[in-house]
C-alpha cells in the first residue's frame, strides 16, 4: 500500500507492525492485478483520519466476529454472514472492489498464511477458521 503518512503518524496509527514490511511481496503477487492497482490508488489519498477510521471500523467487525465466536453462533447463521457480508463491504469500500470470490480467497488466506491466522487467533484461537466458513457461508447464501 501506498500511504501518504509520516513515519511517525504511522508509528502511531500501527504500533510496531510496518504496513510497509510485506509491500515487495504484496506487489510481487499482486502487483499486475486490477484490485492491487485500485487499491493503491485509493490508498495513496487517505489522509490520517482516514486510517484512524479504516482501522476502527475493522477492529468494530472483528470484534463483533470474535463475539459471535465465543457465543457459538455457527459460521453459517446469519449473524456470521452478516458480518462477512460487513467483511466485504468494507473491503469494497476502502480498498478494491471485493467480489465474493476474492473474499473467499481472503478468508482462506487467513487460515493458510500463520500470519494472517496470527493476527485473528492471538486471542481468540480458532477466529481465522470461523471467519473463513463464515465468508464461505456468506458467498453461498
Amino acid at each position: 500500500m501506498t500511504m501518504n503518512l509520516t513515519p511517525d503518524e504511522k508509528r502511531e496509527l500501527f504500533g510496531e507492525f510496518d504496513p510497509d514490511q510485506h509491500a515487495e511481496e504484496a506487489e510481487q503477487r499482486w502487483g499486475s492485478t486490477d484490485a492491487y492497482q485500485e487499491s493503491a490508488r485509493r490508498t495513496a489519498r487517505y489522509t490520517k483520519s482516514d486510517w484512524e477510521r479504516i482501522k476502527r471500523e475493522a477492529a468494530e467487525n472483528t470484534e463483533a466476529f470474535a463475539a459471535a465466536f465465543e457465543d457459538g453462533t455457527p459460521a453459517a447463521d446469519a449473524r456470521a454472514m452478516d458480518l462477512a457480508e460487513a467483511h466485504r463491504q468494507h473491503i469494497s469500500r476502502w480498498f478494491y472492489d471485493c467480489s465474493p470470490e476474492i473474499h473467499q480467497g481472503l478468508g482462506d488466506m487467513y487460515v493458510a498464511d500463520p500470519r494472517f491466522t496470527a493476527n485473528y487467533d492471538t486471542d481468540h484461537p480458532g477466529l481465522a477458521a470461523y471467519i473463513r466458513d463464515a465468508i464461505r457461508a456468506n458467498a453461498a447464501r
